[in-house]
């Protein structure tokens, strides 16, 4: 199992740790409640240095990213980053990921889980002046979240923060390190920071303990894999694996918005129009359960006696105290306000329809 530079970190903070993509990570440190809390009401760290990078490079660089890619590169410019989506010609997904315009290359920034198969797909559809490279172990990738965390970073750099506006980031100092400092993040929240450094064990350490020094007076506190999942299903972003799959097309995900049909051709343009034109069969609904019982991925959906699909994700959200959740439905069915049904493990659960985000 790999590790990340953080891993001894974990272990002192007593992390729960667990399998994930391949690496021992940590699912939780205090508890899940305390972390997703300390995120929405304070500033709380996340590693996620087992996410995958790419370096794309060479004169040919533009035009390979805007054929791999659904969303329109040209509305990228140097400074800028971009939520994006890659597809098979079928139109199923092969990830979602982030694109980063570092001036003479681009970054992509993709899932844990998928970096083999993301990088294996990547080769196949090179052309031209293109040289790829898979720097996933090279890079160590904290976020830091949440209303204090622009406060906790701004004592560690030059850098003015407030300036890096939201999908933004710059090549900066932080404690002492050549990082780039990103204004994104997974949570919902709109103070956000996402810091890649070099993967180095001592300089991440310090990077941590750096951080934690700085937010100390905020309460800072680490925070797993689990309140991860909560944080980012109030807001109905969307998890690779459960909310989307090579079966499902950008459309049917409900990310129409990343899926930029007029731009010209990429790869799975030709069925993901044919799909639109044909109508959407099935639709990425957000839900909320009545009952105290917690939907899981998987578990069939129903109206009435039809079953109409399967929940793609679900968990407790610590802040609206319901239990929430996404699903991917028929059409006919998506209607928001609709009540459904959710088989959890054997017994009908009833939910509503909901609009998503679930947080405002």
């Amino acid at each position: 199992m790999k590790k990340t530079a953080f891993n001894n970190i974990h272990r002192k903070y007593n992390a729960k740790l667990v399998e994930f993509a391949g690496f021992e990570m940590p699912v939780q440190y205090e508890g899940i409640i305390a972390e997703h809390k300390a995120v929405r009401e304070s500033v709380g760290v996340f590693d996620v240095s087992h996410m995958g990078e790419v370096e794309v490079r060479g004169k040919d660089a533009f035009a390979y990213v805007q054929k791999l890619t659904t969303n329109d590169v040209s509305l990228l410019s140097k400074g800028k980053v971009q939520y994006s989506s890659m597809c098979y010609k079928d139109g199923g997904m092969v990830d979602d990921l982030l694109v980063y315009h570092c001036g003479d290359y681009y970054l992509l920034v993709i899932n844990a889980a998928n970096v083999d198969k993301d990088f294996k797909w990547m080769q196949e559809n090179v052309f031209g002046d293109v040289v790829l490279k898979n720097i996933s172990g090279e890079v160590s990738q904290l976020a830091i979240q949440g209303p204090n965390s622009e406060k906790t970073l701004q004592k560690l750099t030059d850098t003015d923060l407030s300036k890096i506006e939201y999908y933004h980031f710059v090549f900066g100092k932080m404690a002492g390190e050549e990082v780039i400092i990103s204004h994104t993040g997974y949570t919902g929240e709109k103070v956000c920071f996402e810091i890649y450094s070099s993967s180095d064990i001592s300089k991440s350490e310090a990077m941590w303990n750096a951080i934690f020094e700085a937010g100390k007076e905020f309460n800072i506190k680490p925070v797993g894999l689990g309140a991860r999942d909560t944080l980012r299903l109030e807001y109905a972003f969307r998890l690779y694996g459960n909310d989307m799959d090579e079966k499902t097309n950008p459309l049917e995900a409900g990310l129409a918005w990343i899926t930029k049909l007029d731009k010209g051709d990429f790869i799975g343009r030709e069925a993901i129009l044919k799909c639109k034109e044909a109508g959407l069969k099935r639709k990425l609904i957000g839900f909320i359960v009545e009952d105290r019982m917690v939907a899981r991925h998987g578990q069939e959906v129903y109206y009435g006696d039809k079953k109409i699909g399967f929940v793609a994700s679900g968990a407790p959200s610590p802040i609206l105290g319901k239990n929430i959740g996404t699903a991917s439905v028929e059409t006919a069915f998506a209607k928001t306000g609709n009540e459904i049904e959710i088989d959890v493990r054997g017994k009908r659960v009833k939910a509503a329809i909901v609009k998503t985000p679930f947080l405002n």
